[in-house]
């Protein structure tokens, strides 16, 4: 075993001394600042290959997608060869990637406004044949257009543009070494689905310049996890929203109709305000940015015909009667239609199963038979306190202004019914109203959380 272990020892220090004499040979004559070809006028292929890591970071408002890549560059040095019989049959050496030529390859989109220095320095594969192999982790800040019109259902597309920058298609050509983004390693994002990363090569002539400029695009395809936007942002709304009907079926003596509205609109703001704050200034209003205006507008229209019915339901004495068709339209067929009941009626007994307060209406028993009028059935039967029975001529005179009194009550007590079902009658139509209103609402809120569903799917 000591021999073993010796000559293995034996075998590692030849290897690092022929490491060592490769290293001081490949580098006597060597430039790094000089394309490595033997035809200046030939062009040097690049393999691009790029793998997703994570996905750190999408800042819609500011439209930046943060990601974590591992870059790979494989290109051909024809000043770094060598014959591996000659060094103990040393193929691959990893040396630092400073002392090589090394393509600029950088992302076009970049928008870090700290980071300039580039990929880090990291060692470079070199095999004996003259391939290059550079590995290094980048996190890159890029520009993306970012659509929120479907927010929180959408899907975005983020693009990276990897190229030269200073060498053109003549010079330095790039190929990709895959035919999208590795996703092997991926790390699932808590807010992001990623779908896929295709890639495709483009060749671009710029202004500036007459020469070609190839480039390749990565698209990263994400959707984002809409679960955390549903439970914290459109299922309040939507529970908030239905508290817009029920503001009608309050009872208008409340005096707490208007306050309800007035509550859920600023609830409603609150959550608007957290949506715009998140969503980038542009002309596209999110899906749920929309649904919070409908819902805001809903509100609204729904405390101003609050106020519009609580002045019809404290119509006093003093206002017009009930007009002919409200009566027709809104009392007798309107009322059977939402189940209106009386105003101060039990909801659950019918009026025909409630007895009445007296027995018999002592007005009504005074002009039921015959012709005569209230005073003169008084005056013909005056009670006679001498004999104890009715006299129909004594003390005509003397109770007379008792009949007058009476009759002043009988009309006051008549005056007043009237006026009380004049009142009852217009709360019964502010009633009616309310209760066709609260169905309508109730219908526009559930309709309008059925779109904003269809859409999202």
């Amino acid at each position: 075993h000591t021999h073993i272990h010796t000559c293995i020892n034996i075998v590692f220090s030849a290897q690092g001394r022929f490491a060592q004499k490769l290293l001081n040979d490949l580098m006597e004559n060597y430039s790094n600042a000089l394309r490595p070809v033997e035809d200046t006028d030939e062009a040097l292929n690049v393999t691009l290959q790029i793998t997703l890591s994570q996905i750190k970071d999408m800042d819609e408002r500011n439209q930046v997608l943060t990601t974590y890549l591992w870059v790979r560059q494989i290109w051909h040095d024809a000043y770094l060869c060598w014959d591996k019989d000659e060094y103990d049959g040393l193929e691959v050496i990893r040396i630092p990637g400073n002392l090589v030529w090394r393509p600029d390859i950088v992302l076009y989109n970049n928008a870090d406004e700290e980071d300039s220095s580039g990929p880090p320095d990291t060692n470079v594969v070199l095999r004996y044949n003259g391939e290059i192999t550079w590995d290094s982790p980048a996190i890159t800040k890029s520009s993306c257009r970012v659509d929120v019109s479907y927010f929180p259902f959408d899907s975005q597309e983020c693009n990276l543009t990897f190229g030269s920058w200073t060498y053109n298609g003549n010079q330095v050509d790039i190929t990709m070494g895959m035919e999208g983004g590795d996703l092997s390693d991926f790390v699932e994002n808590v807010e992001w689905e990623c779908h896929g990363m295709p890639a495709v090569k483009n060749v671009i002539m710029y202004g500036c310049c007459s020469d070609p400029y190839p480039d390749i695009t990565y698209t990263v395809l994400l959707k984002r996890r809409s679960s955390f936007y549903i439970f914290n942002l459109l299922l309040p709304c939507f529970l908030i929203s239905f508290l817009a009907p029920l503001g009608f079926y309050l009872p208008a003596d409340s005096g707490e109709k208007v306050s309800l509205g007035v509550t859920v609109l600023l609830a409603l703001t609150v959550f608007q305000l957290m949506v715009a704050e998140s969503m980038p200034p542009s002309e596209s209003v999110p899906l749920i940015g929309k649904y919070y205006i409908a819902t805001m507008t809903m509100i609204t229209a729904s405390t101003s015909l609050t106020i519009f019915i609580m002045n019809i339901h404290f119509c006093g004495a003093e206002a017009k009667p009930v007009p002919h068709w409200a009566k027709v339209l809104i009392i007798d067929y309107m009322s059977k239609i939402f189940f209106v009941y009386e105003v101060g009626e039990n909801c659950t007994t019918a009026e025909s199963d409630r007895g009445p307060l007296f027995s018999e209406d002592p007005l009504a028993s005074l002009e039921r038979d015959g012709e005569l009028s209230i005073p003169e059935k008084l005056n013909g039967y005056t009670y006679d306190h001498g004999n104890g029975y009715l006299n129909g001529v004594a003390y005509h005179h003397d109770n007379s202004y008792m009949v007058r009194n009476i009759e002043y009550i009988a009309n006051c007590f008549r005056e007043q019914r009237a006026h009380q079902a004049k009142g009852a009658e217009w709360k019964k139509v502010a009633k009616v109203m309310d209760r066709f209103f609260m169905w309508v609402f109730f219908i526009m809120v559930f309709l309008m959380s059925i779109l904003v569903m269809a859409k999202a799917t």
